[in-house]
């Protein structure tokens, strides 16, 4: 599975990656992908997408912890790195 999470992309880039994905909310997409597949879109998007972008990168895989995060530029989402473990940080306050 693949699921991303952009500021904002290229209008072209957004327009490939409704071929592939599903598109819930602007500029999020979430797709079943094969791990393959799912390399090559990360690859597409990581040549493609400018650092303003702001794009979050969540791949499912097979070994513990379940999921690796890339990130493109700087997203609205901080994320970090804890013992080897990818987190994203939610605010809850207003």
């Amino acid at each position: 599975m693949l699921v991303v999470v952009a500021n904002d992309l290229p209008p072209a880039v957004r327009g490939r990656m409704k071929l592939w994905f599903v598109e819930p909310k602007p500029h999020v997409f979430v797709s079943g992908l094969k791990d393959a597949v799912a390399i090559k879109v990360t690859e597409y998007l990581i040549r493609h997408c400018p650092a303003d972008a702001g794009v979050i990168i969540f791949r499912s895989l097979l070994v513990p912890p379940g999921y690796v995060i890339r990130v493109i530029g700087t997203p609205k989402k901080e994320h970090t790195e804890l013992s080897g473990l990818q987190l994203v940080f939610e605010s809850f306050l207003p």
